[in-house]
């Protein structure tokens, strides 16, 4: 199952390719924010991510209540973070 998670973005890693860092629940990985463009987006924003890139810009309130609900739903949500934690998009300044 694949789920749209919400997830904290901690930095940019490539601002002319759109990529950044997100943190959900602990797991950190690089995902294409270029979806969102033009929105603002800077660090400490919760976006939600699917497959890589991020889809929409929520709030804090929206994405506590949603990794609540996910939470719940056991190992649906454990999958979806394992998931999560084993993909990613690799950056020019991260592959060299």
């Amino acid at each position: 199952m694949c789920l749209g998670i919400p997830g904290q973005v901690v930095t940019f890693t490539d601002p002319a390719e759109h990529l950044a860092k997100v943190d959900v629940n602990g797991v950190q990985r690089v995902i294409s924010v270029r979806l969102l463009d033009p929105e603002p987006l800077a660090a400490g924003d919760w976006v939600l991510v699917h497959v890589g890139f991020a889809m929409a810009k929520i709030d804090e309130e929206e994405a506590e209540m949603t990794l609540r609900a996910m939470k719940r739903m056991g190992r649906a949500y454990d999958d979806e973070l394992d998931a999560f934690g084993s993909t990613g998009i690799a950056s020019q300044q991260e592959s060299t």
